[in-house]
């Protein structure tokens, strides 16, 4: 499964940005979650959502602010960003997993995007 994301950019702090995620087929039975990267770090989970888009789950660092959705119709799996601090400043990342339950952890993901840069100044 091919995926491709974007919507990255070069905001101010307080701002808001939409990623979207993008595959060529239908995300029946993955789960899609979003981590990102930034330099010099780990790459760390951000955001994930079921298959059905029932339950979605939130890094503490992002609760509150970041909001992950589907629109099944478009293959597109959208990340809304809002409030938008330089500590969110980072490459981010796409992925689908299918594994049962919730899944955090980087290395359960079966196919990643190529990551959009997000730039946060202050």
């Amino acid at each position: 499964v091919q995926l491709q994301a974007s919507g990255g950019g070069l905001v101010q702090a307080g701002e808001s940005l939409r990623l979207s995620c993008s595959a060529e087929r239908p995300f029946i039975s993955y789960d899609v979650g979003w981590f990102r990267q930034a330099p010099g770090k780990e790459r760390e989970f951000v955001a994930h959502i079921i298959w059905s888009g029932l339950t979605k789950t939130y890094a503490d660092s992002v609760k509150g602010r970041f909001a992950i959705s589907k629109d099944a119709a478009k293959n597109t799996v959208y990340l809304q960003m809002n409030n938008l601090e330089p500590e969110d400043t980072a490459i981010y990342y796409c992925a689908l997993e299918n594994k049962v339950g919730i899944t955090t952890t980087a290395a359960e993901y079966r196919y990643w995007g190529q990551g959009t840069q997000v730039t946060v100044s202050s």
